[in-house]
């Protein structure tokens, strides 16, 4: 064999290695990250809240399942969830077993293009391009008012074009949402307008960070806005990042947390899943965010927790 040969065939190893670590390790490879992000008033308590996006649950998915679950025994103060919840047209009772009793606490949603519009095979290269210049191809339908009656039933708030305020210890906050920016169904007049005075935490919702979107909430001076979509690029690359965003969101804040403007907070989460025709993650685990917020003079941080797999009972102590 060649030199050329040789190169060629070390090459296709190292890409099938790589291809199978992608696809059959690390999508699975759940983990807990953490935030501490300053957006609370001097003196207020610190607030707990967890962050989930971007299940794309399809009903086989035990282990997903399973550790989200587990997610309860953080106690946390409030849930947000971020939307793309189904990948599947029965895939609603698996995505509320993973939700388990998170849904018995304070949790407000919106929904994202996934679970409106089911999932169709495509190029996976599509992905490596940008958000603006590809079509957007549908789905069948997916049972989201399933999925929505079955959340609100449950006492989670669908912030959907609305605005909920709800106290939590002791702290007012007022929270509201837009539909997917990805379809461009955000319609922002219905819910512009600056946070009321007497709320001490202002949070916005939306699933697909769009840069115009983030505008809005920021010139409505709110504190924080959380969202899913990207998920984390999909595809990292060590020493670069992600190579895409899946939407006009610039790459340096494809995940984690980040500030907008002159003082609004951004949480972008990489979400727990992945379409079922493009099952692979690349230096970009599946994650769940616990954000831990607290006033703005104590400043944030930002790092990962590996829970992967399936937590034991009292998992919780397996966190630091």
């Amino acid at each position: 064999m060649n030199k050329l040969g040789r190169i060629m065939l070390a090459g296709g190893a190292v890409g099938a290695a790589t291809f199978g670590y992608a696809a059959g390790v690390e999508r699975r490879h759940w983990t807990l990250r953490r935030a501490t992000v300053p957006v609370l008033a001097e003196g207020a308590p610190e607030l707990r809240v967890l962050h989930i996006s971007d299940l794309h649950m399809m009903p086989n998915q035990r282990s997903k399942q399973r550790w989200v679950a587990a997610l309860a025994e953080l106690d946390p103060d409030l849930v947000v969830n971020t939307g793309d919840n189904l990948a599947h047209p029965q895939a609603v009772p698996a995505a509320l077993r993973a939700m388990g009793s998170l849904l018995d606490r304070p949790g407000v949603f919106v929904f994202g293009s996934n679970d409106y519009y089911g999932p169709k095979p495509k190029n996976p290269a599509r992905y490596l391009l940008p958000s603006a210049k590809t079509k957007r191809i549908h789905g069948d339908p997916l049972p989201w008012r399933d999925l929505r009656a079955a959340m609100t039933e449950r006492g989670w708030v669908d912030v959907t074009h609305r605005w909920h305020d709800i106290e939590i210890s002791g702290i007012r906050i007022h929270i509201a949402g837009l539909d997917d920016p990805h379809l461009k169904r955000d319609k922002y007049s219905k819910i512009a307008g600056t946070p009321p005075q007497e709320s001490q935490l202002s949070l916005g919702l939306t699933h697909s960070p769009e840069p115009r979107v983030l505008d809005a909430f920021a010139d409505d001076a709110y504190d924080l806005v959380l969202a899913g979509h990207t998920h984390g690029g999909q595809l990292r690359v060590p020493g670069y990042g992600p190579i895409v965003t899946n939407c006009e969101l610039d790459r340096a804040r494809a995940r984690g947390a980040s500030t907008w403007g002159d003082r609004m907070h951004l949480h972008v989460s990489a979400g727990l899943g992945t379409s079922p025709y493009a099952p692979v993650r690349f230096a970009c685990p599946p994650e769940a965010t616990l954000l831990t917020l607290v006033p703005r003079s104590k400043g944030g941080s930002l790092k990962s927790t590996g829970l992967f797999g399936n937590p034991p009972s009292g998992a919780r102590a397996n966190i630091r």
